[in-house]
């Protein structure tokens, strides 16, 4: 009878988006689901926000594979408008919620903070980094906002909208120097995490 070996790589995530970015990699990892809180801590800065949760995700799963390395992630969106407090924007989770994010984001720049944690419960400090992307959202009428969510139904996109899909017609720009920071994991800077940590990557 043979062992099976334990996993060298493992997501923590149920994110579908996540899973399919790390695939394209082509190393061999499973997902693990963290189960974490991710609600915020009142008064919470966002960068703080989702720097804690993807560590705290990370730690969750490295318990349960103690030789493997470990990949937490979290985003959010913030829009700021004036002055005013940064408003962060989480998943809208349904279609209302969803359109009247989109009439918050209309003629406006939401900037996606995405936090990486890569650890392994063995020791040693984790390997951190938040990419920022900023999206500038085109003037949006109510009608357009309706057509695209019922099209969409991005209910589980923070800031309510799918870059990768239809949600491009929704832009002016993106300012990113990595696209698939916006879809769930910065798979560039991520990839120069994995090969520091001895995995090989073409």
């Amino acid at each position: 009878m043979f062992l099976k070996s334990p996993p060298a790589l493992v997501l923590a995530s149920t994110s579908v988006y996540r899973r399919e970015l790390l695939g394209r990699v082509q190393i061999p990892f499973i997902c693990d689901p963290p189960g974490v809180d991710e609600a915020a801590i009142p008064g919470e800065d966002p960068f703080d926000l989702v720097a804690r949760l993807a560590q705290a995700k990370a730690r969750a799963v490295a318990v349960r594979h103690p030789g493997a390395w470990v990949i937490g992630s979290d985003q959010v969106a913030v829009l700021q408008v004036g002055a005013e407090r940064p408003y962060i924007l989480g998943k809208p989770g349904t279609a209302a919620n969803c359109i009247d994010q989109l009439h918050r984001c209309s003629g406006r720049i939401l900037a996606f903070l995405t936090a990486v944690a890569v650890l392994r419960h063995e020791g040693g400090a984790p390997h951190e980094f938040i990419d920022t992307t900023r999206v500038t959202f085109r003037a949006l009428d109510a009608a357009t906002i309706e057509r695209y969510v019922a099209r969409e139904s991005p209910l589980d996109c923070a800031g309510g909208f799918k870059s990768e899909g239809l949600g491009i017609t929704l832009c002016d720009a993106i300012d990113s120097g990595d696209p698939t920071a916006l879809i769930g994991l910065p798979l560039i800077r991520l990839c120069a995490v994995l090969r520091s940590v001895g995995f090989t990557l073409p």
